[in-house]
């Protein structure tokens, strides 16, 4: 079995997506306990790239039961 060329790089996409959201999850907490304001860039990674990560990782799998169910 062979998977398609583009669902490794969606892989990576999704990774990254998470790993910088995680990033900024934290940068957000950090500053926030330290009574400043994060800058409103930090705060939509944080709110928005998880979800978008958490979909590419649904998509990828979904695709994966799909290739399964061809063979």
């Amino acid at each position: 079995m062979t998977s398609p060329g583009y669902r490794r790089p969606l892989m990576i996409i999704a990774a990254v997506i998470a790993a910088m959201s995680l990033a900024a999850v934290a940068a957000v907490m950090v500053v926030a306990l330290s009574g400043g304001a994060t800058p409103a860039w930090v705060t939509s990674t944080a709110l928005y790239g998880l979800p978008v990560a958490f979909m590419l990782a649904a998509i990828l799998v979904l695709d994966a039961i799909r290739q399964r169910r061809r063979q």
